[in-house]
């Protein structure tokens, strides 16, 4: 709910008071979807920090901030040196807007995947600059239809039969999950107004608390049993936020991906042993080839070359057995073959052997690496963690060795085929049925896949971006326009018999782009 109209209307009046005359000195951005602006009055400083990453989106106001001296670009050069004359939200939407004396003003369009900084020139309707260029719909938005008039009177409520999303759409998932766990949904119109007064007059109380809901911290204004953080104070809120969702959060989401990586890694270990155990003890409980090439050599006097098998004293095992031959071949010849396989069967066990003792050294310290990893707190552990085990440079090696490149796009994994046969293996392999797929239409190129996360739409942006590598890495790659095509992985399948990279599609969309590679970025 940070980002939710029912917060915003009391942190901008908080905002207002203590950014209000502060003259504005810097703005740049030094990670990827984040804008940093600096303030300052007489001896105090103040900064907003806007994090518009979609898997992390949230923004605070640290009281000082420590800009980079690499990898840092200047951005709204317009208002620097520009004082704020006030800070206020918008009417019943996602936004706050920064009004400078000059008649400039900043808007934060806070809208999740989507978010985004727009710059207003003075009596202009229209932004002059955008933070992200790429939301090309934002050049659109006319700064006196931002605001949004709502009728929330029981008359309304009941001309619309109690549609909670019609009546108050800016209650955001917490508050509508409330609705719904209330029986919202099955009651009658009277009993959802009822609700509805109650949501209301919760929403109306300025008390802030941080909750933890799976693996994401979220805030909410209403009651929360057992709340991470609690506040009164919508600044120190959205500042506690910004700690748990980029540094804690961030944390954890890097420390569990080493630990699902040594997950897999111990599993498909413990496989491999258990089957190359049953392996070795198949071949060491099977007759010897070399065995049966000296009951051979002892009976050729009475084996003919036109048999196909025929039944010997196996002096091995003082019994009777049915031995195979082949037609046409001597049985020389055959228990030369059989000499032959013996000494490859040696070697073939003592190389299971020797894979075997190799693999369950890798378990016992992927056990210990799980162990170790299980008592590091702070990024600072995580990454002398991973220095010391030498395991950005295994992977490294590991991803050189995967048939495609990978780019991250706004949080998404993009994935794209390094070869025809790279294309079949990475459909076969590294895909899953919500993953979306991608195609240069009716030319030959790189599959692409943008690869699912739960609870996230494919953002327009992300497609796009997945859509211009997929014409990069085709033969309309020197084109100035080209035509892709995606769908969902489950609607691709490959034709048994079709060359490498061959593939039919069930439905499709296509989408037109300009071909654009990684160096575009």
């Amino acid at each position: 709910m940070h980002f939710n109209y029912h917060f915003l209307r009391f942190l901008c009046p908080e905002l207002d008071k203590r950014f209000q005359g502060m003259r504005i000195i810097t703005c740049f951005s030094q990670n990827k979807d984040e804008l940093v602006i600096g303030c300052t009055k007489i001896d105090s400083e103040m900064y907003i920090r806007a994090n518009l990453l979609p898997v992390i989106s949230c923004i605070s106001f640290p009281l000082e901030f420590k800009r980079s001296k690499r990898n840092t670009i200047s951005l709204f050069p317009v208002i620097i040196g520009q004082e704020i004359k006030g800070i206020k939200v918008f009417q019943f939407e996602r936004a706050l807007r920064i009004d400078l004396l000059s008649g400039d003003c900043l808007v934060f369009k806070l809208h999740g995947t989507r978010s985004n900084v727009l710059f207003y020139p003075k009596d202009s309707l229209f932004p002059s600059i955008l933070f992200r260029n790429e939301l090309k719909d934002d050049w659109n938005i006319n700064l006196l239809e931002i605001d949004v008039q709502l009728d929330l009177s029981v008359g309304h409520f009941q001309a619309l039969e109690g549609n909670a999303s019609k009546f108050l759409p800016t209650l955001g998932k917490i508050p509508r999950d409330w609705l719904k766990n209330k029986g919202y949904i099955e009651a009658d119109v009277q009993s959802k107004w009822s609700l509805m007064e109650e949501l209301m007059d919760m929403l109306n109380v300025p008390h802030y608390a941080i909750i933890r809901e799976e693996k994401e911290f979220n805030l909410t204004l209403l009651p929360a049993e057992n709340p991470i953080f609690e506040s009164s104070d919508p600044v120190e809120a959205c500042n506690e936020l910004f700690r748990y969702r980029v540094v804690i959060q961030a944390f954890e989401k890097e420390k569990n991906q080493w630990q699902k990586s040594f997950e897999e890694q111990k599993k498909r270990t413990k496989a491999y042993i258990q089957k190359t155990t049953e392996k070795l003890e198949e071949l060491e409980s099977a007759t010897s080839p070399g065995q049966i090439a000296d009951i051979i050599m002892a009976n050729l006097h009475q084996i003919s070359n036109e048999v196909e098998e025929i039944v010997l004293f196996n002096f091995y095992t003082n019994k009777d057995e049915i031995i195979k031959l082949k037609r046409g071949l001597s049985p020389q010849k055959v228990a030369e073959n059989l000499y032959r396989k013996s000494k490859n069967r040696k070697k073939e066990l003592d190389q299971l052997y020797q894979n075997l003792e190799e693999k369950e050294e890798i378990l016992l310290q992927l056990e210990d690496w799980l162990d170790e990893l299980a008592k590091v707190n702070n990024f600072r552990e995580l990454k002398e963690f991973v220095k010391s085990k030498q395991l950005l440079e295994k992977q490294k090696v590991k991803e050189e060795q995967v048939p495609y490149k990978r780019f991250e796009v706004e949080g998404f994994d993009v994935l794209v085929g390094k070869s025809a046969k790279a294309n079949d293996e990475l459909l076969r392999r590294y895909a899953w049925k919500e993953d979306l797929w991608l195609h240069a239409k009716d030319v030959s190129g790189s599959h692409v896949l943008i690869k699912f996360r739960s609870g996230l739409n494919y953002p327009k942006t992300v497609l796009e971006r997945a859509a211009e590598l997929a014409a990069f890495y085709s033969k309309y790659k020197n084109e100035s326009l080209a035509p892709v095509i995606y769908t969902s992985v489950k609607f691709v399948r490959k034709v048994k018999g079709t060359p490498p990279g061959a593939v039919m599609v069930d439905k499709e969309n296509v989408l037109l782009v300009t071909p654009k590679g990684p160096t575009n970025e």
